[in-house]
């Protein structure tokens, strides 16, 4: 998952590649209007909006199949953040819907979720005699406790494009990427390969949440440095490759720098030294600087096409470039994530991800902030993925995690774990698919009060 500019470590945004999304985006969309074909969706129609549709238990495919009590020991992981906040604040603090939803919170206030949470605690493995029982049960928990909401997307024709005059466009199906734990060797010191620095938090790099200062802009951050008594852009990626935090930045590990650019784009990792000694690493700010898909690019140069692209196909370009050429396609990505040591998780989970829970394989997904609250359970809706498996991918998650690239009403990266299985999946995984998201019923109540007085 891309981990810049605002994901944690896991966070979120891979494997996350956004440039096979939006690659794909742009060639699936071919919408007609009147028989005039809009081929560049982008071109004709502004960025997407939320649209949430409440809906019952039977509209979420295989939601009786599933074995949800896998998604329990994640949902407490959040339960334990939730808990520990006052019960008047934001359940989501970044939230922000835009102007069809303008004073109003989806995600409500963590009080409306607490009660849930202690439900949830309540209910324990040991108490049932087998899986079938236990997954009935926390069925029937989510049931009682929480409402389910379809979320589409809509996107408002442009004034001056080519779909101005039309009614807005409505999805009901977003992309749906992979991210996972990568493993890498590195050295404590440059060395032949190894000759990319891993490195912690510069001390003079500014976060800024933007909502702090205007309502409208809440979800978005910048990052920075001062300058005087002015926040000034942070070095991008070729500065930094260039010496610019020499001496302001402490080196944790040196990297094969191909590793280094996916462990930035992942947001966490483990570091092995060539003495066995193992260094868990997470997302620890970025430099402000956006994202950019070298995916994109090779696809626009014509290296490679949209069905080839992927971490494989992009790793093995870049391994047969020249040592000038490949620096040279992960510059023109100025976004650069910097990391902090990480404690060995709980058993069976991964790296921390933006909820500061632990992240659980096959359970966390990533989402965009600015729409869903983290902590918050979802119901995933997922097209087959080839070299994944021949059926959908229908199952409870819980939203623990978020990234510069997941960016969209109806988006999610699915985390896969740790080891090269989780990594075949995570980088083949492109897929469409749909997104329900389970609010508290005090919450669902207010939403349907909502749409009946408007």
């Amino acid at each position: 998952m891309d981990a810049s500019p605002d994901k944690s470590p896991a966070l979120k945004q891979g494997l996350v590649f956004l440039f096979i999304a939006v690659a794909a985006a742009l060639a699936a969309f071919a919408v007609v209007f009147m028989g005039s074909p809009v081929r560049d969706v982008d071109s004709a129609y502004g960025p997407p909006s939320p649209v949430f549709r409440l809906v019952g238990y039977d509209a979420l495919p295989g939601w009786r199949a599933d074995a949800a009590g896998a998604a329990m020991p994640a949902f407490l992981q959040s339960c334990a953040r939730i808990d520990k906040r006052r019960e008047d604040a934001p359940a989501n603090a970044l939230e922000n819907l835009g102007p069809d939803y303008d004073g109003w919170s989806l995600a409500g206030e963590a009080g409306e979720w607490k009660s849930a949470c202690a439900d949830a605690d309540a209910l324990k493995r040991e108490d049932f005699s087998d899986e079938e029982t236990w997954n009935d049960a926390v069925r029937r928990f989510f049931e009682s406790a929480f409402r389910p909401v379809e979320v589409l997307s809509k996107r408002a024709p442009l004034p001056g494009g080519p779909a101005r005059g039309r009614q807005p466009l409505i999805e009901t199906r977003g992309v749906f990427t992979g991210y996972f734990e990568p493993t890498y060797d590195g050295r404590r010191a440059p060395q032949g390969p190894f000759t990319a620095p891993l490195y912690q938090r510069p001390d003079d790099l500014i976060d800024v949440e933007l909502g702090q200062f205007r309502p409208d802009l809440a979800g978005e951050r910048v990052a920075g440095r001062l300058e005087g008594t002015r926040l000034v852009p942070y070095p991008a990626r070729r500065g930094i490759n260039e010496g610019a935090l020499d001496g302001r930045a402490e080196p944790m590990a040196w990297l094969d720098p191909d590793d280094l650019f996916f462990l930035q784009i992942q947001g966490s990792g483990r570091i092995v030294f060539e003495d066995g000694e193992t260094l868990r690493v997470g997302y620890d700010g970025a430099n402000g600087r956006p994202y950019t898909a070298i995916g994109r690019i090779l696809v626009e140069r014509g290296a490679m096409t949209v069905a080839e692209a992927s971490m494989q196909s992009i790793r093995d370009w870049l391994a047969g470039a020249g040592e000038d050429e490949a620096r040279g396609l992960r510059e023109e990505n100025e976004s650069y994530v910097f990391f902090r040591p990480l404690d060995p998780p709980p058993d069976g989970f991964g790296p921390i991800g933006a909820h500061g829970a632990p992240l659980l394989p096959g359970r966390s997904l990533a989402v965009d902030r600015r729409f869903h609250a983290l902590g918050a359970p979802a119901f995933v809706d997922i097209e087959p993925v080839p070299g994944v498996g021949a059926a959908p991918i229908r199952r409870l998650m819980i939203a623990q995690d978020t990234g510069g690239a997941i960016r969209g009403p109806v988006r999610g990266d699915f985390f896969w774990g740790t080891g090269e299985r989780a990594a075949e999946r995570a980088g083949v995984m492109n897929a469409k698919g749909r997104l329900f998201i389970l609010l508290p019923k005090a919450r669902a109540e207010a939403l349907a009060a909502r749409e009946r007085s408007s």
